[in-house]
């Protein structure tokens, strides 16, 4: 019997409705619902909750592939969180480089080397500059806030394809604007993103 019909024939047993095995375990109906028809596994940690409210073992609640799914799915949940907390904390560091002296100042026959809020350079590029470095910076804080939410798998990959896509682009235009130091701290940070997402299609 699989998981589904065994949680399925418990509730029965006990007279509970979907919903109010739900409020037991603090999940949603859905949940239940999902896993009763087979299109889902519960978390651990709900598998715990579940073997302490029907007082049965989880071992006795799953079988053996079922124990070998839950575990790719946990590995699988684990690395996706793991990803995007590392593609976050670096985007996250992009701010530092508005405060770095980074950019060159042109001060007659020498280049003196400023933060992006003392650069003198065209007003017009120093706004794009400002743009894609915050843009970057509030990626960041989305991917590490999407941490602390459930069923966002799917915003997840959303918001790493759009820290690629908004990395690439800073990279071209401080590389065609001729800031050399900025250019290659970004690339070095995308270089770890790409090493990054080639280790977990591995896994």
């Amino acid at each position: 019997m699989e998981l589904g019909e065994k949680l399925q024939q418990l509730r029965k047993q006990n007279n509970w409705t979907q919903e109010q095995l739900a409020e037991q375990l603090y999940i949603s109906r859905t949940a239940v619902s999902k896993w009763e028809s087979g299109k889902g596994y519960p978390s651990i940690d709900s598998l715990k909750n579940i073997s302490a409210l029907f007082k049965i073992s989880i071992d006795d609640l799953l079988s053996g592939d079922e124990l070998v799914q839950l575990a790719t799915n946990e590995n699988k949940e684990n690395v996706e969180n793991i990803t995007g907390m590392i593609y976050g904390l670096l985007d996250l560091a992009t701010i530092a480089f508005i405060f770095l002296p980074f950019y060159g100042n042109p001060e007659g026959d020498y280049i003196r080397a400023v933060n992006l809020i003392d650069y003198k350079e065209v007003v017009g590029l120093k706004t794009i500059y400002y743009i894609l470095l915050l843009s970057l910076f509030g990626i960041g804080a989305a991917e590490l806030g999407l941490r602390f939410f459930e069923k966002t798998k799917s915003m997840g990959k959303v918001l790493r394809r759009l820290s690629v896509g908004m990395h690439i682009l800073a990279i071209l235009l401080f590389s065609m604007t001729r800031q050399p130091y900025l250019s290659t701290f970004l690339f070095i940070l995308f270089l770890m993103k790409g090493f990054i997402t080639l280790n977990n299609k591995k896994l």
